[in-house]
């Protein structure tokens, strides 16, 4: 591997991170001062990213891939509960607990799926228990305690929704990671993603269509933060992400990827300057922790493609 392709793995998996991070932050920009509605938010990111990536794919390797995985009708079943079940759920759920809540809180506890797939492989018996698997779901454990509580038993310092929403965040994105694995085995990650991302945006569309927003309302500001929750957040971080496997290994991916939380938090924090205790910085080392955990182990099973 030389050391030009490396540097330029390395520039692509940071930058995707941090926009993944800094993309949840700028979605609650746009809940709370300018009342996007998160239906239409929802189904305009998907629907836009998913035709961006279909579109950088067929204009890259092998753009047979991106018709081609609709011959097969067991594929194309398999391809739409993807698109249903997983990204759809994934993106709706991680930007209500946004709108109810704070980025930072509702991507920590999106990173709560690889425990969440810990705990089902073992109930199915296809994992055994192991010590790092306990030191994995107690941090995990102990981060969710702090960062919701602050560290006090007398009630949570997060809005309930928040956290409902959230920790469904984690499940969906748990089944998204777990589903997927066949699919992208026969095909390309921005072909499966693409579709699934435009099979998503097509289903919401149904209760928010894109067009039905009030476009004159908005400012210059309010565009700029469309955009880029939508190019930048999305579709850009996506496409950086697996360029970035050209030249890195997963594991290195995978620990860069921890920036994502990260960058959610300190923009969180010091952009929309959201209130942050001392505990809930604890719990928040915890989760990041356990996210390197689980990136330095090769034999993980729950390394995640963020959607």
């Amino acid at each position: 591997m030389n050391r030009p392709n490396r540097r330029t793995g390395l520039f692509f998996v940071i930058m995707g991170a941090i926009f993944w991070g800094i993309g949840g932050t700028v979605a609650q920009k746009l809940f709370q001062q300018y009342a996007i509605d998160v239906n239409w938010l929802v189904t305009t990111r998907l629907l836009i990213a998913g035709f961006l990536l279909l579109t950088v794919h067929f204009f890259g390797k092998d753009r047979s891939q991106v018709f081609g995985v609709w011959k097969d009708r067991r594929i194309a079943v398999q391809l739409i509960i993807f698109g249903i079940l997983g990204m759809l759920a994934v993106q709706y759920t991680y930007m209500a607990s946004i709108n109810h809540g704070n980025a930072a809180v509702a991507t920590l506890l999106q990173y709560l799926a690889p425990v969440m797939i810990i705990i089902y492989l073992i109930l199915r018996k296809q994992a055994a228990l192991t010590r790092q698997d306990l030191l994995t779901v107690s941090l995990a454990l102990g981060g969710c305690f702090f960062l919701l509580t602050n560290g006090s038993l007398s009630g949570l310092s997060v809005p309930t929704p928040a956290i409902v929403w959230g920790v469904l965040s984690g499940v969906a994105l748990a089944f998204y990671t777990l589903y997927a694995v066949p699919l992208l085995e026969q095909y390309g990650s921005l072909v499966i993603v693409g579709w699934a991302m435009i099979i998503g945006g097509f289903a919401l569309s149904f209760i928010h269509p894109p067009w039905q927003m009030d476009f004159t309302s908005l400012t210059v500001e309010a565009y700029v933060y469309l955009v880029f929750v939508t190019i930048f957040g999305t579709m850009i971080a996506f496409w950086f992400y697996i360029e970035s496997l050209q030249s890195l290994s997963p594991k290195e991916t995978s620990l860069l990827g921890s920036l994502e939380p990260l960058a959610a938090v300190l923009t969180t924090v010091f952009w929309l300057n959201e209130p942050f205790e001392f505990f809930q910085w604890v719990g928040t080392a915890c989760i990041i922790g356990m996210i390197l955990l689980l990136a330095l182990n090769k034999k993980s099973s729950s390394n995640i493609k963020h959607p």
